[in-house]
């Protein structure tokens, strides 16, 4: 199916690493409002929850309430202010979670359409992994793939060989991981 959809290499890279760490048999809560992908998982046997569209800056009562195994966030993190909150309100121990890294050569994303759609935070990985580390999360295997586009000049060059996404998959520390750093 993502073979037929943009971002299919996202997409394709996204399935393939979410199934290396997550049974289907284990309902996700995937955060953001239903999408291509929250779809694409379903398709591949995924139980699959979104939340519905609440600010997650301020409304935490999805991931408080859901009784999901995993918590999914694909390019959900660098569109709130302060992602720190929520992380650390996620009740599951297994976090799969992807964000587009910081490019040197391109300024942060920011729709001239609609007001929301905007990137508060364009991470590199060791400051994605920070965040989660202080948040109570552990990384325990991570990827990052390249995101090419189809035009001519030194920008498009340079998205060929420079990582534009990076994932991760995280189990939450036990309280005395946590107390002993």
């Amino acid at each position: 199916m993502y073979e037929k959809t943009f971002p299919n290499k996202r997409f394709k890279n996204t399935l393939s690493f979410l199934q290396k760490h997550v049974s289907p048999d284990q309902p996700i809560l995937d955060l953001g409002v239903e999408n291509p992908f929250s779809r694409i998982m379903k398709e591949n046997g995924y139980k699959v929850t979104n939340t519905k569209g609440e600010d997650l800056d301020l409304d935490f009562s999805s991931v408080q309430e859901s009784a999901a195994e995993v918590v999914t966030a694909f390019e959900i993190f660098e569109h709130l202010i302060a992602p720190f909150n929520i992380l650390t309100e996620i009740k599951c121990d297994k976090l799969v979670a992807s964000i587009p890294l910081r490019l040197w050569f391109s300024p942060a994303y920011r729709s001239k359409t609609d007001p929301w759609d905007r990137h508060y935070h364009e991470f590199e990985p060791w400051q994605f992994n920070w965040l989660l580390e202080k948040a109570g999360w552990e990384v325990k295997d991570s990827a990052k793939w390249t995101n090419p586009v189809k035009k001519i000049g030194i920008r498009p060059l340079l998205r060929s060989f420079t990582p534009r996404y990076y994932i991760v998959y995280a189990e939450r520390k036990t309280t005395s991981e946590r107390d002993s750093k």
